[in-house]
């Protein structure tokens, strides 16, 4: 049950007439933090949550990988963020949700450009941090209906099962120039901070797509 893994479309089973992710984001104060290995941006609040299975998991932080982690259909993309929440019990096996954007070469993401005088102050200082003020995780761009969902892991040690994933289908854009600064950021042993794919052992992948969504 490990994760990453490749979203092939011979095996995502479509469940049609879902709802939507169900997201209830606030503005909170943050903080952006050079972790060694990537940038994260960290909420010190109450920043909002989602909800899935009639349980609510409540937003934590945010990081960056790059190349993206997970694939759809054996295509890796520039970029991933990882939003990772929890829920408050956390004797619960599923107690970590985490729900991932993937972005391709293109226009710049409005949510890193705020981000990037932090982030470039803190080139090649780990363990470094930056006040960021309020961020409004809802400035992240999503924008779609339609989303994967499987069970796996943290995809760095130690890897902890029993994740409850969420990768958004429709691909964003970042620019190359965003991309390259988050590479130099951490420009040790993680330049490439992106962990292989792993064996999916034959589990459910489900692609939710309500009827009346055409993105």
């Amino acid at each position: 049950m490990q994760s990453p893994i490749d979203m092939s479309n011979q095996r995502v089973e479509i469940i049609r007439n879902s709802r939507k992710l169900e997201k209830d984001y606030k503005p909170c104060n943050a903080t952006v933090k050079n972790r060694g290995h990537d940038i994260m941006l960290e909420w010190a609040g109450d920043a909002g949550s989602i909800h899935i299975n009639h349980r609510e998991y409540h937003l934590r932080q945010a990081h960056w990988h790059s190349p993206s982690e997970h694939s759809i259909n054996g295509r890796r993309y520039a970029l991933e963020l990882h939003m990772v929440h929890l829920n408050t019990d956390l004797n619960l096996r599923d107690h970590i949700a985490v729900n991932a954007v993937l972005y391709k070469i293109g226009k710049p993401d409005s949510f890193l450009s705020k981000l990037v005088r932090n982030i470039t102050s803190m080139t090649g200082q780990k363990y470094e941090e930056r006040i960021s003020g309020v961020m409004d995780p809802k400035d992240i761009k999503m924008g779609s209906k339609r989303y994967y969902r499987y069970m796996g892991s943290l995809t760095v040690p130690p890897c902890t099962e029993g994740v409850i994933w969420t990768i958004n289908k429709k691909v964003r854009t970042v620019s190359k120039d965003q991309v390259d600064l988050l590479r130099e950021a951490v420009h040790d042993y993680a330049q490439r901070n992106a962990r292989p794919l792993q064996p999916d052992n034959r589990r459910e992948v489900h692609l939710y797509a309500p009827e009346d969504t055409t993105d």
